[in-house]
């Protein structure tokens, strides 16, 4: 046990595993879905009030920054569900061990890009 530990660690060299990167994806995908959430009931409620308000809506939406902003909101829902499933599969315990853990994540970064490019790409 005469192993010399660092004093300072050094947190920019730290390499994160893909689960972990999964995980915080998962926590920002959600924040970013929950901050959202007042301004997408916004546009709902402009969409239903008039003619005149779901055009202006419509016309806004047209525009590239709020194409990407919403493509951004599209992945963040792709991922947190797929992420949220796999989740789900950890806690039902069939995914137990470390090399289907990181598969697992693979296939949650794989699918939820797959279906942003798949959604945005028929709605773009």
């Amino acid at each position: 046990m005469n192993k010399q530990r660092p004093k300072h660690l050094s947190l920019h060299l730290i390499r994160l595993p893909l689960p972990g990167i999964v995980s915080i994806l998962h926590r920002a995908s959600g924040a970013l879905l929950f901050l959202t959430l007042p301004l997408l009931l916004w546009m709902l409620q402009c969409s239903l009030l008039s003619i005149e308000t779901y055009s202006e809506l419509i016309d806004n939406l047209h525009r590239p920054a709020s194409k990407i902003f919403l493509l951004m909101v599209l992945w963040a829902f792709m991922h947190h569900f797929c992420a949220g499933l796999r989740y789900l599969a950890v806690d039902m315990h069939w995914i137990s061990d470390l090399a289907s853990a990181r598969n697992s994540s693979k296939v949650v970064i794989a699918v939820s890009l797959a279906l942003t490019i798949f959604a945005g790409v028929k709605l773009w």
